[in-house]
C-alpha cells in the first residue's frame, strides 16, 4: 500500500488497519439482534396488544361521552312521552304512536329515530377517530417506529373500533327496551301499520336479529370514516366525511327518477329490519342490505390497508 494513499474502511477494499474484511454471515448476530437487524426478544406479533388498545380507547372523553349520550336517550324518550301531549295512543298505526304501547314497540321506535343520525355519528366517530388522532397527535410515526408493523396497528385499530361500535350500536336499544319496559311494561308488541299483535316471546329472538341487522347496516360507515382516516391528520374530516356519505346518500334515495339504483345506495335497506317485526317475516331485504353493506365495507378496508402500506407517515 503507497504511504500516501488514505486509509479508509468505508470506501477501499481494505480497511484501515490492513487485515482482510471480514464475510457477513447467515444467521444470529452475536452482538444481539438477527439477521434481519431486530432486537433480542423482538416479535411483531407481539406490539400493540389490543388490551392496551382498549384501555386506551376507553379512557378517552369522547368514548365516555358517547356512551353516556346513548344511555341517556332512552330516558329522555321516556321522560318526553311522560309530560308530552297525550298522542293518539294505539288507534294509530304510526310506530311513533306506538311506542308507549310495551317495552318492545319503545326499543323498535328508539332504534328507529336513532339509527340514520345518532348511531352513525358514533360508528363514525369510533371508526374514523381512531387513526387520525394518533397522527393528529404526532405520535403515529413513534408507534410505527416502535416498531409496529403497519398491517397490524390498521387491524388492531380496527378491531377495537368495531367493537365499540357494536358496543354502541347494541347498547342503545338493550337500554331503550329496560326503560320502556320500566315505563310501558312488558306487553306484546303491536305491529306498525297493520296493528296486528304479536306475543312479546315470540319477537324477542327476532328483536335479537334486528339488532345484528342494525350493525351490520352500519358497517359502510365505519369502513368509510375508517378510510378516511388513514388518510388525515384530522379526526373531525374523517367522522365529518363518514357522516355526509350518508346524509348525501339518503338524499338520493329519495329521487324516484334513479329507480332500481337507489337499491345500491348504501342506506336504502337501513329500515329493511322492520319487517323481521311482521307476523310472518320477510327477510329478503335484510339479506339485500347484508349483501350490500358488507361488499361495500370489504371493498374500501382493503383500500385503506393499501393506501396506510404507501403512506408516506409523518405525523
Amino acid at each position: 500500500m503507497s504511504p500516501n494513499r488514505p486509509a479508509t474502511d468505508l470506501t477501499g477494499d481494505v480497511p484501515a488497519d490492513g487485515r482482510a474484511a471480514p464475510v457477513a454471515q447467515d444467521g444470529p448476530d452475536t452482538r444481539g439482534g438477527d439477521a434481519g437487524g431486530r432486537a433480542p426478544g423482538y416479535a411483531p406479533g407481539r406490539t400493540l396488544p389490543l388490551r392496551v388498545e382498549f384501555v386506551r380507547q376507553l379512557r378517552r372523553r369522547r368514548t365516555m361521552g358517547m356512551f353516556g349520550v346513548l344511555l341517556a336517550l332512552p330516558w329522555v324518550l321516556v321522560v318526553a312521552f311522560q309530560f308530552g301531549p297525550a298522542g293518539q295512543g294505539q288507534s294509530s298505526l304510526r310506530l311513533s304512536d306506538l311506542a308507549t304501547a310495551g317495552g318492545l314497540n319503545f326499543a323498535a321506535f328508539a332504534l328507529s329515530v336513532s339509527a340514520n343520525f345518532l348511531l352513525v355519528v358514533a360508528v363514525a366517530l369510533f371508526c374514523g377517530d381512531t387513526v387520525a388522532s394518533e397522527a393528529n397527535w404526532s405520535s403515529l410515526r413513534y408507534l410505527l417506529a416502535a416498531p409496529v408493523p403497519r398491517d397490524r396497528l390498521l387491524r388492531q385499530k380496527l378491531v377495537v373500533a368495531l367493537t365499540y361500535s357494536a358496543a354502541a350500536v347494541t347498547v342503545l336499544p338493550l337500554m331503550a327496551l329496560l326503560a320502556g319496559t320500566l315505563a310501558f311494561g312488558w306487553n306484546d308488541i303491536t305491529v306498525p301499520g297493520t296493528g296486528e299483535v304479536i306475543p312479546a316471546a315470540d319477537v324477542l329472538p327476532k328483536f335479537a336479529v334486528v339488532i345484528g341487522y342494525a350493525l351490520v347496516s352500519q358497517l359502510v360507515v365505519a369502513s368509510v370514516a375508517f378510510l378516511l382516516s388513514v388518510g388525515t391528520d384530522s379526526p373531525l374530516g374523517a367522522v365529518g366525511g363518514a357522516v355526509g356519505l350518508v346524509i348525501v346518500s339518503t338524499i338520493l334515495q329519495a329521487v324516484e327518477a334513479l329507480g332500481s339504483l337507489r337499491e345500491f345506495l348504501p342506506t336504502f335497506w337501513n329500515t329493511a329490519w322492520l319487517d323481521a317485526l311482521a307476523p310472518e317475516p320477510d327477510y329478503s331485504g335484510m339479506v339485500k342490505g347484508v349483501a350490500v353493506s358488507v361488499t361495500y365495507s370489504v371493498i374500501l378496508v382493503a383500500l385503506a390497508f393499501r393506501r396506510f402500506r404507501r403512506r408516506d407517515v409523518v405525523s
